[in-house]
């Protein structure tokens, strides 16, 4: 076995830079033998060039990622939430083939005469190589850092993990390049100066917390970094929220527009029909698909329309839906179905269906129109960047560094709350009266004097991003990891029979235990406790006649000394044995 690997180890190696596979390996070869002396040339080149980099970036997984975490339930749990990911043979995230195309590009682009095309190219490349990095730190913690495309031979291939702290710097040096460089354009499919300024606010306020929460040094650091960044982005005025529609749509029809625009969003994955087509909508009506359901702890965690807690009410826990639809944030009517929703394009309620949702609670946020449910029948584009997230950042780095004013509050959290047609955020009332719901949601959080503020900032983050791919992120900066082993519960019921979740005096549920008889004509969806089981939410006992739907019922797995970072693949640290596991994944 050991002579076997000797006899692959040089190619293997060398592909371990490129990719973990052999195909891209082989694909390589013409562009640096025979195309380079002929290609970097014009400016048109180097746009080509950097056009192959858009790849990296995630399309409809956006939109679904959150399904990995504690803020959607599937119908079939992520690995990652059952604790059940493994130590990989190859693959796993450790590919090294995209950053080796932008280095290739960085080593060749200054042979192009157009200085202006030069430096906007170059930028866009190094905003793409901090993208790629943020991405492996986040994923695996310390990792190589080539700076320079390697060859077969070069000693660098075999050089053990970079600390944390060179990695990141030179990331925050990538996209200081890229602010610096690219042009300051609104392009909603393209990199721009405010993409790289939101991405370096982006990467700051995760390091920032996560040196914070994981006890690392210099997390001010990074925190004041994300707090300059979002706040250079938002002192641009080139963008504000998107409020068409008003309060009771505004938020669901940004998601909503089949094209996007450049009024909040900064960047988007452009889909057209006939040309580049997704399957979300069939995702998210689809009961063999996704099935997609809101957790109950996030539907509680929405505030009432006056700004009071939800969680405040004596029995929010025994709670009929229709009962806890009312006077809420609108946020939450925008993104699970309530009791009067609405098709997009249509002019009746759809009626209640429960059985394309596990908790009850169907996600309706970036449902499109009717017509684009079916598979491969979707084109509406897919947010990868908007402003929003700019005004949480700022709120959330200077709230961390203990520097949060109400002036910051309004500039920000308070922006986006009134698009919601909600009540300001007070600091000194937040700060005087903390959240006993979110301080167990999150029991590591800072307990210093801003302790109510950040909570709340945490609950606007979880509510403004739900279902944009930023949940699994937050809870590992936060070192939130148990957060996944809490139970992930839907609608209450009080027991069997009919439901009404409308209001209109009509039953539309029946609950039952194996017989649907005396189900009245109105009902539209079944529930039999049976097989979609209860969990009592007061004792937590399961199987109970009377609780939440349980569709999760083994519940979340996390191991707090193991899963914040991903293991590495076997195949490399048998080929490099400078490279280490990550603790714990060689048990």
């Amino acid at each position: 076995m050991n002579l076997n690997i000797k006899t692959i180890g040089l190619w293997v190696v060398t592909a371990l830079f490129f990719s973990s596979c052999n195909e891209d390996f082989l694909d390589r070869a013409s562009e640096d033998r025979v195309e380079a002396p002929y290609f970097f040339n014009t400016a048109k080149d180097l746009e080509v060039a950097t056009n192959d980099f858009y790849a990296m970036l995630p399309g409809t997984e956006s939109y679904t990622d959150d399904a990995k975490s504690d803020n959607l339930m599937p119908l079939n749990p992520d690995p990652r939430i059952r604790g059940a990911r493994v130590v990989p043979v190859t693959g796993g995230g450790w590919s090294w083939t995209n950053l080796r195309k932008i280095n290739y590009f960085l080593a060749n682009y200054h042979k192009v005469q157009d200085e202006a095309a030069r430096a906007k190219y170059s930028g866009i490349a190094r905003f793409f190589r901090a993208y790629f990095y943020y991405d492996k730190v986040k994923t695996f913690g310390d990792v190589p850092w080539y700076g320079k495309v390697l060859d077969a031979k070069d000693p660098e291939l075999y050089k053990a993990r970079d600390s944390r702290t060179l990695v990141m710097d030179s990331v925050m040096a990538d996209l200081d390049y890229a602010i610096t460089n690219i042009p300051a354009e609104k392009q909603l499919n393209l990199i721009t100066r405010y993409t790289a300024m939101l991405l370096k606010a982006r990467v700051a306020l995760f390091e920032g917390t996560f040196r914070k929460y994981h006890g690392l040094a210099d997390a001010d650091k990074y925190l004041a970094l994300a707090a300059e960044a979002s706040n250079a982005l938002i002192s641009t005025g080139a963008y504000t929220l998107y409020t068409e529609g008003g309060a009771e749509s505004a938020y669901r029809n940004l998601f909503s527009l089949i094209n996007q625009n450049n009024t909040e969003t900064i960047l988007a994955v452009d889909y057209e029909l006939g040309i580049k087509i997704h399957s979300l909508g069939y995702s998210f009506t689809s009961a063999t698909a996704g099935s997609y359901g809101l957790p109950k702890d996030l539907i509680n965690s929405y505030l009432m329309r006056d700004g009071s807690r939800f969680t405040d009410k004596v029995n929010y826990n025994t709670m009929g839906f229709y009962e806890e639809m009312q006077n809420r944030d609108p946020r939450l009517t925008q993104t699970t179905a309530g009791p009067d929703f609405r098709v997009n394009g249509e002019t009746r309620n759809e009626p209640v269906n429960l059985t394309i949702t596990t908790t009850g609670y169907r996600l309706v946020k970036a449902l499109p129109e009717r017509s684009q449910w079916a598979t491969s029948a979707g084109y509406f584009d897919i947010i990868l960047f908007r402003y929003a997230e700019a005004l949480l950042i700022f709120a959330e780095a200077r709230a961390e560094l203990g520097l949060l004013t109400q002036a910051d509050l309004n500039l920000t959290i308070n922006k986006l709350r009134a698009r919601a047609g909600m009540p300001n955020l007070d600091l000194i009332q937040a700060n005087a009266n903390a959240d006993p719901y979110l301080e167990a949601m999150y029991p590591n959080v800072d307990k210093g004097a801003f302790k109510g503020a950040i909570l709340e900032i945490r609950r606007e983050r979880r509510a403004e991003l739900f279902n944009e791919g930023f949940r699994w992120d937050d809870l590992m900066r936060w070192k939130e990891g148990l957060k996944i082993t809490q139970p992930i519960v839907g609608v209450y019921f009080p027991g069997v029979g009919a439901y009404d979740f409308t209001g209109d005096g009509a039953a539309d549920v029946f609950v039952h235990t194996g017989s649907t008889s005396g189900a009245p004509s109105s009902v539209t969806s079944m529930i039999n406790i049976n097989q979609r089981t209860l969990r009592n939410p007061i004792t937590g006992a399961q199987n109970a006649p009377a609780g939440n739907i349980d569709p999760f019922p083994q519940d979340g797995k996390f191991r707090e000394d193991r899963d914040y970072f991903a293991p590495l693949p076997t195949e490399d640290l048998l080929l490099n044995d400078n490279l280490k596991q990550n603790p714990k994944w060689d048990e």
